[in-house]
């Protein structure tokens, strides 16, 4: 219930933003990579200026998998856009912060590591806490119709995350409480889908 009410919160908080921007350009958007992932996801961007933007994406995956797999989880993207050309076409350069939970665990196809992230160890375990980040990206924005864009973004920074860890993955008591970790990482990867206003 209470992920639902800050979710709740965060997407009454973007359209409060996006009503501040009368008369300026606005967008709304779904990341379709995040949609191949079960996530439920809603992005909202209005201008700030001629070359500035502000984009605030909320993303929200409350499903258990079979056999135990978890991908629950909630995500909110606040991110300052500079546009090299005109808003909502061409390329941008991209600053944001983030925050979220998660419950996450039991899951076999991450079997890779980024730097010293090692995703390989969701397999036999389950994570459940809270991260936050920041990052930065390039992306770019194609012009499809009047009102329709398609858009690219990848963005790279820190991530500080802390949660209990749970082995093994049904076990109701955490074999390490408060565990921390810092690392540096893709901090979001985007093929969007704009209606543009």
């Amino acid at each position: 219930m209470r992920i639902k009410t800050v979710f709740a919160a965060a997407l009454l908080l973007l359209v409060c933003f996006a009503n501040d921007a009368k008369g300026q350009k606005a967008a709304i958007k779904t990341n379709l990579l995040y949609d191949a992932t079960a996530t439920v996801n809603l992005g909202v961007e209005f201008g700030l200026s001629d070359k500035w933007t502000m984009d605030i994406s909320g993303n929200y995956n409350p499903f258990r998998f079979h056999e135990g797999h978890r991908w629950k989880h909630w995500l909110v993207q606040p991110e300052l856009r500079y546009w090299t050309c005109d808003r909502f076409a061409g390329d941008f350069f991209a600053f944001h912060v983030m925050g979220g939970m998660y419950d996450v665990g039991n899951i076999d196809f991450l079997k890779f590591k980024i730097l010293n992230a090692n995703f390989k160890n969701m397999k036999n375990k389950r994570y459940e806490g809270w991260t936050a980040g920041v990052g930065v990206g390039w992306g770019h924005d194609w012009i499809l119709s009047k009102h329709l864009n398609m858009e690219f973004e990848f963005a790279f920074g820190y991530m500080y995350a802390r949660h209990d860890k749970y082995l093994p993955y049904n076990a109701h008591t955490p074999y390490i409480k408060d565990a921390e970790r810092h690392f540096f990482a893709p901090t979001k990867l985007a093929l969007s889908l704009v209606y543009v206003f």
